[in-house]
């Protein structure tokens, strides 16, 4: 069983200061292999993939992070936004010495990735999106006015017990839901409801329709994800995408490659080898 509570002791620690926010992140795995770029959600850190870095660190380079406002990347300096984030995460790739990487973007995480892929495409080598909606997709005015009625509603939550909620609703295995908690506790409430306000922004009633990912795309969610509409959408945004390759992940809920990472990290595997094969 995967120990979600501590890093592993391999990844290497670096620190990296933009914007009044100290920046968080961890590398491991050989030189000179292809790099993957790994996203936490919101209120989660670096350490809800390491299932992942640990399937992966062998073959390729790995990359993890605290968003800024997430775990160690406090305080959250200028300000949050995907954008903000976007441009933090080219920086630390340029830090690295890193041109081009594998986005692997997990809830707000794969809001971000889109955001790279938008600023910068000649960074990204592909994308695996696990848990998250288009941000070229138009939505309704009733979905964005039930994003943002959430903001003054979770102002008024208590704030422990909010916590113990996205626990239990982000994950069904026992473990995850601890880590969860934990990390969701790391947050202050006041960056909490600035960090969710940004997500009420990754999507609008207009979208971008001429965002288009030339990349090879991964798409992923858990088949008990209940939050928002990635359900819905995710197989509608893979029939929309020329290259993209869509998968459920069973018996997992939104923090999908914690609940199943044997599956999860089975199909990234099959999925990277075919990359790699085609060059």
């Amino acid at each position: 069983m995967t120990d979600y509570l501590t890093t592993p002791a391999f990844l290497r620690e670096h620190v990296l200061l933009r914007d009044g926010c100290p920046l968080h992140y961890w590398t491991g795995g050989p030189a000179g292999r292809p790099v993957i770029a790994f996203m936490h959600g919101a209120t989660m850190d670096h350490r809800m993939f390491n299932a992942q870095v640990e399937a992966f660190a062998a073959g390729y380079r790995v990359l993890v992070w605290d968003a800024r406002g997430h775990g160690k990347s406090q305080p959250i300096g200028a300000g949050f936004s995907l954008q903000r984030c976007a441009e933090d995460m080219l920086a630390v790739l340029d830090a690295q010495g890193i041109a081009r990487a594998v986005l692997c973007g997990q809830s707000l995480g794969g809001y971000i990735a889109q955001h790279i892929y938008r600023l910068a495409p000649e960074r990204v080598w592909a994308m695996i999106i696990i848990g998250s909606t288009p941000i070229a997709k138009a939505y309704s005015r009733l979905e964005i006015w039930a994003l943002k009625a959430s903001v003054p509603l979770f102002q008024l939550w208590p704030y422990g017990h909010f916590t113990q909620t996205i626990a239990r609703s982000t994950a069904l295995r026992p473990e995850v839901r601890a880590y969860a908690l934990q990390a969701a506790r790391q947050i202050p409430k006041a960056d909490f409801v600035t960090i969710w306000q940004a997500v009420t922004l990754a999507v609008n009633e207009k979208g971008d329709p001429s965002l288009r990912f030339d990349v090879p795309l991964l798409l992923l969610h858990g088949d008990r994800d209940r939050a928002g509409t990635i359900r819905r959408d995710m197989p509608l945004w893979a029939g929309q995408e020329p290259r993209a390759t869509y998968h459920v992940i069973p018996d997992a809920a939104h923090n999908a490659n914690q609940d199943n990472p044997e599956f999860t990290n089975r199909i990234m595997a099959a999925w990277l080898e075919r990359l790699e094969v085609a060059g």
